[in-house]
């Protein structure tokens, strides 16, 4: 069976998360409804990882065994596939894998990024898609909060449980690497487009990264207390989580 990796886009307003669930409002469960449709019998497909509900992605990774019968290029299955999908989901491009390749377990990195408005007044059509805070963020502080992440650390404080956590853990197991988290204006200050690249994100992760680093912009919380969290990873989680709507699955690296 031909292994296929597909990059796929989708506004996340739309959707209860990546992640098929019993109600059939997830972005698997619409893809595998769209491969059902053409292939006439059901299909599994595997993704680089979850996006929670709110979520949006500019480039998800995900993998499909086809069957030998079906003779379609990887092109006509972009074409086939987004005939069956609705606006909001988009099949942008399809190659052909080693039959050992895996969407999740071949990841060596991802990039997230965050966008957070400032201006006094959000745009409709920017709902549900950026964190408004339009008392404004110090870029300055918000950049050195970002700083403090880069590296390898144990982020088990910025991890949510998801409930399928290990009863022991592994030494290792919340320890991630992240080569980069920036921070950049845009629109004359308006937006400020958060960058975060690592070897691997946990539940939450990014969301607890910016909503933590925001609390030290906003003078809640010293760039040392911030430290602290980091350097010993067994305390209490950060309580700050930022909203799921300025979250985008950017990139999927595999080399």
């Amino acid at each position: 069976m031909p292994r296929i990796l597909f990059t796929c886009a989708y506004d996340g307003v739309h959707w209860h998360g990546w992640q098929s669930q019993a109600g059939g409002d997830t972005v698997q469960d619409v893809l595998e409804t769209a491969f059902n449709a053409i292939l006439r019998m059901p299909l599994r497909i595997a993704a680089s990882g979850r996006t929670d509900a709110g979520v949006h992605a500019v480039a998800q990774r995900f993998h499909a065994d086809v069957p030998e019968s079906c003779r379609m290029s990887p092109q006509n299955w972009v074409a086939a596939l987004n005939a069956h999908l609705p606006a909001s989901i988009r099949v942008l491009a399809a190659e052909l894998v080693e039959a050992d390749f895996h969407a999740r377990f071949n990841a060596r990195g991802k990039i997230y990024e965050y966008l957070i408005n400032v201006a006094p007044v959000l745009s409709p059509f920017l709902a549900g898609r950026v964190w408004h805070r339009p008392m404004g963020v110090p870029v300055a502080v918000l950049r050195e909060a970002l700083s403090e992440y880069e590296g390898l650390h144990d982020f088990r404080r910025f991890a949510a449980r998801r409930g399928n956590e290990p009863e022991v853990p592994p030494e290792d197991y919340y320890v991630r690497a992240i080569y980069a988290a920036t921070v950049e204006e845009e629109q004359g200050g308006e937006i400020l487009r958060l960058r975060f690249h690592g070897n691997g994100f946990m539940y939450r992760m990014v969301r607890m990264l910016v909503g933590t680093a925001h609390h030290v912009a906003a003078g809640k919380m010293t760039i040392d207390e911030l430290r602290s969290m980091l350097q010993q990873p067994s305390g209490a989680k950060t309580r700050h989580c930022a909203p799921p709507e300025g979250l985008y699955l950017k990139e999927v690296i595999y080399q």
